[in-house]
């Protein structure tokens, strides 16, 4: 199985934060993860997000989730943590709008 995630998905120091990815794409594996399992995409709406990228492609990125979870989890929480203090930081204009 590994010989088959290894066609599939990459890593690459320097790309994408060396996170796993689509091999050939700038597509992470965590964004397949958070489309399928956090949104509920099935892998067919995801090939059509991204015509690039194979169905064999996302089921790969799903295996290596569910082989490498721990990893793919935390990244996500970075992300998620990532993007909780740009809000903070960054005020929403469209608030300001709705406000005044």
């Amino acid at each position: 199985m590994e010989k088959v995630l290894a066609e599939h998905i990459e890593k690459t120091p320097g790309v994408l934060g060396g996170k796993a990815r689509i091999a050939g794409h700038r597509v992470r594996v965590l964004d397949i993860v958070a489309w399928h399992e956090k949104r509920g995409l099935s892998p067919d709406e995801i090939v059509d997000l991204f015509p690039s990228i194979t169905l064999a492609d996302v089921h790969a990125a799903l295996a290596y989730y569910f082989d490498h979870r721990d990893e793919i989890e935390a990244e996500l929480r970075q992300e998620d943590r990532v993007a909780s203090e740009m809000k903070s930081r960054v005020p929403s204009k469209l608030q300001d709008k709705l406000r005044a």
